[in-house]
């Protein structure tokens, strides 16, 4: 069990997402960054898409109350386990007593914590991902962490074998900024030519608002084709949906609605949404575009990264 000594800004419990209900009106949600959720899970000897905790800007203090094996993912925040600094993207032993610290990003945004047989909380609708929107999900019907609670272990294990060959290869962990890679459509015959190029060409910012359900970006305004207005008859909205409104972006994240009516120019590569995840707000970003088979071959390879560090888990 885990205790909270400090939650910090927005600490929430996140699995691979609640797919299957999106026809009624639920959202996915779901961590932000799944590459990140993969890796500390692995380490640990759990399913790549069981839930952990998603701690958003670090500042985040926990209390280990009984053993287990943990490992932490995506941003660094300058861990320390009792005092002694500890690196992401490896799987550590904690014994009763001892303190887990996180400050303040050194890069990225999103932390993630895995604990080996993952977190006891309640299964809504296949998943045990937090949805603030909703109220349901995570701990505490849909709320985040706070100071105070008591987080149980599901099945902590006291080791691992091999625990000092449990770190994921740094090629898999890498967030060195590049631009974000789109693939065009569904709807970019809404958009003229110049828009098209308005949008890889030029710079972008993530605007302080931007959240879990979406990312909004301030630069120059996307044109529409004539006759056009961005407005569609909503349809399915899918992660990384990049939607013109009024002549900005707006990519749709973990906890986006599941379906909309403004056009979508662009849908970011799967591959490239763990980058966006870890992504601040005022950061710049560039776009370039990318067709669905280079953006189906960059997930397959990462696909088999992954299940590189599974096998080497494994034995």
């Amino acid at each position: 069990m885990l205790t909270v000594l400090k939650a910090g800004a927005l600490t929430t419990l996140q699995d691979g997402g609640r797919y299957g209900w999106q026809r009624f009106g639920v959202p996915v949600c779901g961590a932000m960054d799944t590459l990140a959720l993969s890796v500390c899970n692995l380490l640990c000897g759990n399913d790549e898409s069981e839930a952990a905790l998603e701690i958003t800007g670090g500042g985040c203090k926990l209390r280990f109350d009984s053993y287990n094996v943990f490992a932490l993912a995506g941003a660094d925040c300058g861990a320390t386990l009792d005092g002694v600094p500890i690196e992401p993207n490896r799987a550590y032993c904690a014994k009763q007593g001892d303190e887990l610290s996180l400050g303040f990003p050194k890069s990225g945004f999103r932390a993630y914590l895995a604990v080996a047989g993952g977190f006891d909380a309640p299964v809504v609708m296949g998943s045990r991902s937090t949805c603030r929107k909703a109220g349901f999900g995570g701990f505490h019907g849909g709320e985040a962490v706070q100071t105070g609670d008591t987080l149980p272990f599901r099945a902590p294990e006291l080791t691992l074998h091999d625990m000092a060959d449990r770190v994921a290869p740094r090629a898999l962990c890498d967030r060195a900024p590049r631009p974000v890679r789109l693939v065009l459509g569904p709807q970019e015959d809404h958009f003229t030519t110049h828009g098209i190029r308005t949008l890889f060409a030029c710079l972008y910012r993530l605007t302080p608002d931007s959240d879990r359900m979406g990312y909004r970006l301030s630069g120059p305004a996307v044109e529409y084709a004539e006759g056009r207005d961005g407005n569609i008859l909503s349809d399915g909205v899918a992660q990384g949906a990049v939607q013109i409104a009024g002549g900005k972006p707006i990519i749709m994240m973990a906890d986006r609605q599941t379906t909309g009516g403004y056009a979508k120019i662009a849908t970011v590569a799967s591959v490239d949404l763990p980058l966006l995840a870890q992504m601040v707000g005022g950061a710049e970003l560039r776009f370039a575009e990318i067709s669905v088979e280079e953006a189906q071959a960059l997930l397959l390879a990462q696909r088999r990264a992954l299940r590189r560090l599974k096998r080497a888990m494994e034995r």
